[in-house]
């Protein structure tokens, strides 16, 4: 049963959190500024960003988005797989991203992040609705130079430190079904899809987790993403923005290459490239004639580990 009124129904309500003088803050926008819980108000462009959430857990879907599914060459999705994201990986709107110095594959991941507001446990897909605290643009970062280990898992692909950025807040009382999620680098257009592309909707991917899994408030739950993930290069300004919802905007920046040259080390093989490069690979490929027996379909399949 529904604990509460459906996140899709109106008015809209945003949240965000702020660092102001070393304390974290509540806040909500009004124009060009951010009004505190105590009336207080900040400019907006001054304002120091943090996620707007607390999760336990942060959950995402492989492969949802019909349009990536089909760049992939993937068969139909007959049920969603999942991974997880340490908590380690939370970034804000307006954060830096990393890309180590030994590797080059750092691609962007559009995606809606819907944020559990009460405890869900066998909840009815109709039902997810009243349980939810509502939504964030996010994007799942993933550093595909280390797609040839973990068994699938993609902990190191996924997992880094930053690499989900969520934000800038929660949006409750808007139908989601009917947007659209944008991601730009540098101000252009890189991807574009309705989210009622998903083939599996936000209420069944939490319907389906929450019959094993108990979700408790302020966990995430990434949805997917669609079609042209691709690497971005140093100094990047990345932006995914979900309509009625929000934009969120990180840049990237390189750290030093870890010092102890222990365990996995960041790999370029066929398989790395095929899922970072997408589309954008086969087509390289058949311009160098690069012999496609033994590589091709199995490049390709990797791609349904992606977000």
């Amino acid at each position: 049963m529904s604990v509460g009124a459906s996140v899709l129904d109106g008015p809209r309500i945003e949240r965000r959190r702020i660092l102001v003088e070393g304390v974290s803050y509540w806040c909500t926008p009004d124009g060009d500024e951010l009004v505190l819980g105590d009336g207080r108000r900040v400019e907006e462009v001054t304002a120091a960003y943090l996620p707007p959430v607390d999760p336990t857990k942060i959950i995402c879907v492989h492969l949802n988005y019909e349009s990536r599914r089909l760049e992939f060459n993937q068969p139909e999705l007959v049920t969603p797989t999942y991974f997880q994201k340490p908590l380690t990986t939370l970034n804000s709107h307006r954060g830096t991203v990393c890309r180590p110095a030994d590797s080059k594959y750092l691609n962007y991941e559009g995606e809606l992040a819907a944020i559990v507001g009460a405890p869900m446990r066998n909840i009815a897909p109709d039902d997810v609705w009243g349980h939810l605290a509502g939504f964030a643009p996010s994007n799942d970062m993933g550093l595909h130079d280390f797609r040839d280990t973990d068994a699938g898992s993609m902990l190191r692909v996924k997992g880094q430190d930053g690499f989900c950025p969520i934000g800038p807040g929660i949006v409750s009382g808007v139908d989601v079904r009917r947007s659209t999620l944008r991601t730009y680098v540098n101000g252009e257009v890189v991807q574009e899809g309705e989210l009622g592309e998903m083939n599996f909707g936000i209420d069944y991917l939490l319907a389906d987790l929450c019959r094993h899994i108990t979700l408790l408030p302020g966990d995430v739950v990434l949805t997917g993403t669609p079609a042209n993930s691709r690497p971005l290069d140093l100094g990047d300004v990345v932006e995914v923005e979900i309509t009625d919802v929000g934009r969120i905007s990180n840049t990237i920046i390189e750290i030093p290459a870890p010092p102890n040259e222990v365990g996995h080390q960041p790999t370029d093989t066929k398989t790395v490239r095929a899922v970072a490069l997408g589309s954008e690979y086969r087509r390289l490929r058949d311009l160098a004639r690069v012999p496609a027996e033994g590589e091709g379909e199995g490049a390709e399949r990797e791609g349904a580990d992606g977000g």
